[in-house]
């Protein structure tokens, strides 16, 4: 039985979000999570367990539970949803760029977005719903194939709002037929064009 919400300590609390597994909380979930309807009574006690960092406020209306771990990409996906990881960080993650951006790089079909926290870099490009498409679940996160990946970074460049050094990519993942059937949904010529020049499928 869930402890009336106006009283419920913070231990109480701590016991009740571990019990429930919860690393994320919006304001729904907490309805969910401590069993109440009312709104005025999960805006308190949302703002007593932020003031004694419980949960930590990532976003208006958003917050993590500080006594779980969290990796970069799981909380890249709950910032902003719908999103999912790619571009640099997802082309690092598979090995296709050699180095890690210090950005956490995802596109959406929001607009885009830059958010900061606890000094780290999340930014949200916009990616036309048409292009939404072929990422995948990968254990906690969802991000692009590696195909996905380069081609979400290619058609940025075709469209000169991104800069990145060829020469340093590695390839080898990548599946040219894969990648051929994504560029073939892609009705901008610049990018084609780009793709024809690199000789990459």
């Amino acid at each position: 039985m869930i402890p009336n919400m106006e009283t419920i300590k913070k231990d109480t609390a701590i016991k009740i979000l571990y019990k429930k597994r919860v690393k994320f909380l919006t304001i729904s979930d907490a309805g969910r999570v401590f069993n109440t309807e009312n709104i005025n009574t999960i805006y308190k006690l949302l703002q007593r367990l932020e003031k004694s960092q419980v949960l930590k406020r990532v976003e208006k209306g958003k917050y993590i539970f500080s006594f779980r771990e969290t990796d970069d990409f799981e909380l890249a996906n709950f910032m902003l949803n719908p999103s999912y990881i790619s571009l640099e960080s997802a082309l690092s993650f598979y090995g296709i760029l050699p180095q890690f951006p210090y950005t956490i790089t995802s596109v959406t079909p929001l607009k885009t977005k830059k958010i900061i926290y606890e000094n780290k870099e999340f930014e949200f490009i916009h990616m036309n719903k048409k292009y939404f498409f072929s990422f995948i679940k990968k254990d906690n996160f969802l991000i692009a194939t590696p195909e996905k990946a380069l081609l979400d970074e290619l058609y940025l460049v075709a469209k000169k709002l991104r800069n990145i050094h060829f020469e340093d990519l590695d390839l080898k993942q990548i599946d040219k037929r894969k990648l051929r059937g994504l560029v073939d949904k892609y009705y901008f010529l610049p990018l084609h064009k780009l793709i024809e020049k690199l000789k990459i499928c």
